[in-house]
């Protein structure tokens, strides 16, 4: 089982400002997305702040998002990198299972990634994803990809009030599924 602390609020200034995208995405009919709350079981609390300071988790989570938008199913997980490089090993082999799983089921699955140095945000599909991990272990590719490795046509800006805007890299996603497909 594993332990949460401090550490679990990693990435929180980060999921703030998806969050507050995701309102104003609600308020324009856009798309209708929910944090996915992590189950824990509290083991110490503060009691001047109320606040709690170790847990253990649960069970597994998934990923930190899931809702619809426009009608398209969409699940994702958002990760900090502090690098240009990201580690493949923040992502647990049960949130890839639960996006493969959720794409066969017609959805769509992916990452939102924030390179904290570069203060830049990125929207990974998760069939790109998937083929990181495949050169992992096909390949004995390092775990990890690179900043120079991304596709600059999914790089997320920002909208008015929609500070972290992936809607659209999410229609150049389906624009290039649906390309994809009729190729096939």
């Amino acid at each position: 089982m594993a332990t949460w602390n401090s550490r679990g609020l990693r990435g929180s200034g980060f999921e703030e400002l998806i969050n507050m995208t995701n309102q104003v995405y609600g308020e324009k009919s856009l798309a209708l997305v929910q944090k996915i709350p992590t189950p824990i079981t509290p083991i110490e609390i503060d009691k001047a702040t109320r606040h709690i300071t170790l847990a253990y988790f649960e069970k597994d989570s998934t990923v930190d998002y899931i809702g619809v938008a426009q009608s398209v199913p969409i699940c994702f997980d958002a990760k900090e990198c502090h690098t240009d490089t990201f580690p493949m090993q923040n992502i647990h082999a049960h949130q890839l299972r639960f996006m493969e799983d959720f794409e066969k089921q017609g959805g769509v699955s992916f990452l939102l990634v924030h390179f904290t140095a570069r203060n830049v945000f990125y929207y990974l599909p998760f069939r790109v994803l998937k083929e990181y991990v495949e050169r992992i272990e096909r390949d004995g590719h390092a775990k990890n990809f690179k900043y120079e490795e991304l596709d600059s046509k999914y790089f997320v800006t920002r909208s008015g009030a929609a500070l972290v805007h992936y809607l659209e890299a999410l229609n150049t996603d389906l624009m290039e599924r649906r390309d994809n497909a009729t190729d096939s």
